[in-house]
């Protein structure tokens, strides 16, 4: 079940930059890059996730000292949170925002564009934090799937598809990219900036809950069916030995 979910998100992705791309040749308008540019952003988070696993495990096998392999896998972590709501910004495309007048491309292309596109972003953040939490259970010392069901799950769940939510509306409404941490105090700023507006604070709370509602739903529909399964083969495993 695990496999068909990786293969499924990946072959939407996959789905989804080859209706972008295209889209220009086939109807002689221009690639908008844009769109493919949040595409790519949008499995930078996967990329980030493979690559820590990579580099820990190897660490981890040939005996480097815990506290430099923590350092490492914090560092990897944080890079993978501070990319991971570029996947559920894609949600976002579904205004039409990138039609020009005058284009021939037909609407119903565009409006299954920007569905595929937005499908292919719940999937993959969906994906992406179903990953992290099976990491950071196993790293907790539990290589069991009975964990997947437990309180614990669902906490780093909540939080992780919260703070995607927080930062869909960061890059939407305040404008804020993944890279702007780097400049800190600018960052500050700008958001305190922004939710001094009438009703930015209100706004902000309002689309970060229903957000994460939305994702959280998803979530369920999605990983529920998978974590059952997991749990159930662990149930039986555990009754025949």
């Amino acid at each position: 079940m695990l496999t068909s979910l990786i293969i499924g998100v990946l072959l939407m992705n996959v789905f989804a930059a080859a209706l972008v791309v295209a889209r220009a040749p086939v109807y002689r308008t221009r690639l908008y890059r844009p769109m493919l540019l949040n595409l790519v952003l949008s499995v930078a988070p996967l990329v980030v996730l493979g690559l820590a696993v990579v580099v820990v495990l190897p660490l981890v096998v040939v005996g480097v000292p815990r506290p430099a392999v923590w350092a490492v896998a914090v560092v990897l972590g944080l890079v993978w949170l501070l990319l991971l709501p570029n996947s559920g910004y894609l949600i976002t495309e579904l205004n039409l925002n990138h039609r020009r007048e005058g284009e021939r491309v037909p609407e119903w292309y565009d409006v299954l564009l920007v569905l595929v596109l937005a499908m292919s972003g719940v999937l993959t953040t969906v994906l992406n934090v179903f990953l992290m939490v099976l990491v950071l259970l196993v790293v907790g010392g539990d290589d069991t799937a009975t964990p997947l069901a437990g309180t614990s799950a669902r906490v780093i769940e909540g939080v992780l598809l919260v703070l995607v939510a927080f930062g869909i509306y960061l890059g939407r409404h305040v404008r804020l990219n993944s890279w702007d941490v780097k400049h800190p105090p600018h960052l500050v700023r700008k958001v305190l900036g922004h939710l001094r507006g009438p009703g930015a604070v209100g706004n902000a709370i309002g689309f970060t809950l229903l957000g994460a509602l939305f994702f959280a739903l998803m979530y369920l529909v999605m990983i529920g069916p998978v974590v059952q399964g997991l749990v159930d083969v662990e149930s039986v495993r555990q009754a025949t030995t």
